[in-house]
């Protein structure tokens, strides 16, 4: 893209507003800024479309968020599945209500009937509303967990998934196909109400969602008992959360769910974190000092579009809070869900837990505990979403659990998406369960590592910003690819895969075979001791991701071999 001459068109051409044409102009003398707004269209990635919130192509904007409307709206109607419908939700970001009306009346004007939440909702209800609704797709107006700055769009299609390949690829199409905004049409949002092609859904679909997470609940006794005791700290973090966790707590019978007072109400400032992201611990400091204020027993933290979990637990035996990384509290969850389905006769025989390739391998070894399928799938919920499509077209798995190492999973099959509501009540569930046999949440963690050897993983990244750090990162990338490596660390490489070349090679006897993996830029290496190393440019950031995991005897033995292994993937990026 010629970014000069998409700029020039932005500043002058009667298509665009002129408060955007202001904007532009007050960056005429700052190439680097000009070239970073218009170098690229913005794309979808991992998690559909996100970007800094301004004038450009490259940004979140009215235009941009138009365009990738319509272009859904025509690949819609070429389906012929327009009186279906679409489905929109938002989050708390600035611009979020503005855009999912727009999106709203777009759809609207091309004859397609949309359902728009009342005010702002959860990820996860919006991909159990497109089930509910027998929607033909869905769209959420978020960033999820990026900083205030941004905000972003996810297409979901029938099924309640995000949009996958080749899917995505064929909207990409119709999208970039659109050559003028002129082309993106428009109606008012009285005349799509009278036409009858805009219906505001709210209450009775939070009530059908409530229904059917509580009726997710294993062991709805153990926790109306331990909820007259068990002591919650919970954080929306500005963001969608709290519309249904404290609602769904309650109802569920428990009595001591404190709130965070400065963080409940919605607000896309979110004036106190520096990232409104439950994987950070610092994003927990409001939460950490009202749990010591109440004794908590857990703190839980959802981030604005409320699809991933953040967790604290207190120690007892210290008295500290103990954070868990997403694997840590995915699978005390899978753990305590599984088991109990066993104990109670009702984990299905052909039952399958799904992972992705960059979260603990602690996962296959629960899967193989309880003679469940392992599905490996790329990163992105997406993926795990595809399978559970596939599975239940082919009719030849039960889904029990899913989940990936962002913080995210799903407890069961009513909606496809990962689910942090549904999330917060699974942990509390688990620790109500603990708390009736005199054990904490830490302690039940350490249980499992007991169980099944000490995993551990890390996740450092390489920022690389701008147009430049897209070539960096491309180069970083070609570099390592086009590079034998035998050996990581203290560990000799085992396997290698090239998720884009379609390629796994053992390294031992040289041997080349398929991943069976949908292509994507993404390395991954297999080594000794069931430890491993994974490389891919993030979909959504402009940073480049290491992933990393091992397998201790204990703690302190993971520790050490993680730290090793972290400093040996550093050295070779």
């Amino acid at each position: 893209m010629d970014y000069l001459k998409e700029y020039q068109k932005w500043c002058e051409s009667p298509e665009f507003d002129e408060e955007t044409k202001k904007e532009l102009l007050a960056i005429k003398e700052e190439k680097e800024e000009i070239e970073d707004r218009f170098y690229q269209e913005l794309e979808f990635g991992t998690a559909g479309l996100r970007g800094v919130i301004g004038a450009g192509t490259n940004r979140m904007n009215r235009y941009t968020v138009g365009k990738a409307t319509q272009g859904l709206a025509n690949y819609i109607l070429e389906q012929g599945t327009q009186e279906k419908g679409v489905v929109i939700s938002y989050d708390s970001r600035k611009m979020s209500k503005e855009f999912s009306l727009q999106t709203a009346l777009i759809l609207c004007a091309n004859g397609i009937k949309a359902y728009l939440f009342e005010n702002l909702r959860p990820v996860p209800e919006l991909s159990f509303a497109i089930r509910e609704l027998g929607c033909t797709a869905g769209v959420m107006i978020t960033a999820s967990h990026n900083p205030p700055k941004y905000n972003g769009y996810k297409a979901y299609w029938e099924d309640g998934a995000q949009i996958v390949s080749p899917r995505d690829k064929d909207i990409i199409k119709k999208v970039r196909a659109i050559e003028s905004f002129s082309e993106i049409k428009q109606i008012s949002k009285e005349e799509a109400i009278k036409k009858g092609l805009l219906k505001i859904i709210g209450k009775e679909m939070d009530d059908k969602y409530i229904n059917i997470l509580k009726n997710c609940i294993l062991n709805p006794q153990i926790m109306k008992e331990q909820g007259k005791k068990l002591k919650v700290v919970y954080t929306p973090l500005h963001g969608t959360g709290n519309t249904i966790t404290q609602r769904l707590l309650e109802e569920l019978g428990l009595e001591n769910v404190y709130v965070v007072p400065e963080q409940k109400e919605p607000d896309g400032n979110f004036p106190t974190v520096d990232y409104p992201n439950p994987e950070d611990p610092k994003a927990f400091k409001l939460a950490l000092e009202l749990a010591k204020k109440v004794e908590a027993d857990v703190i839980l933290a959802t981030d604005p579009d409320a699809d991933r979990l953040g967790i604290f637990a207190k120690d007892t035996k210290t008295g500290e809070y103990m954070t868990y990384t997403g694997n840590m509290s995915a699978l005390l969850i899978a753990e305590y869900r599984i088991s109990q389905m066993k104990e109670k006769g009702i984990l299905p025989k052909d039952g399958m837990l799904i992972t992705t390739i960059v979260s603990s391998n602690l996962a296959k070894a629960i899967a193989k505990n309880y003679n469940l399928t392992c599905e490996e799938v790329l990163t992105g919920f997406k993926n795990i979403g595809a399978v559970m499509k596939k599975a239940e077209e082919n009719q030849d798995k039960t889904y029990v659990f899913g989940y990936e190492e962002s913080y995210g999973c799903l407890i069961s099959d009513y909606a496809r998406d990962k689910d942090g509501v549904a999330a917060v009540m699974a942990l509390c569930e688990v620790a109500c369960y603990y708390q009736s046999k005199n054990k904490t949440l830490w302690d039940a963690m350490n249980d499992i590592y007991e169980k099944y050897g000490y995993y551990k993983e890390a996740q450092p990244s390489i920022y690389k910003e701008g147009a430049q750090g897209a070539q960096e990162i491309k180069d970083m990338m070609t570099r390592i690819r086009n590079t034998d490596i035998t050996k990581i660390g203290d560990y000799k490489v085992l396997t290698f895969k090239d998720v884009e070349k379609d390629i796994v090679k053992n390294m031992q006897t040289g041997g080349i075979t398929k991943t069976g993996l949908p292509q994507s830029n993404v390395l991954y290496y297999e080594l000794e001791d069931d430890a491993w190393c994974c490389i891919r440019p993030s979909g959504t950031e402009p940073k480049i991701k290491l992933y990393m995991g091992v397998k201790g005897n204990s703690e302190e033995d993971a520790n050490s071999k993680l730290e090793k292994l972290k400093d040996a993937m550093l050295e070779i990026m």
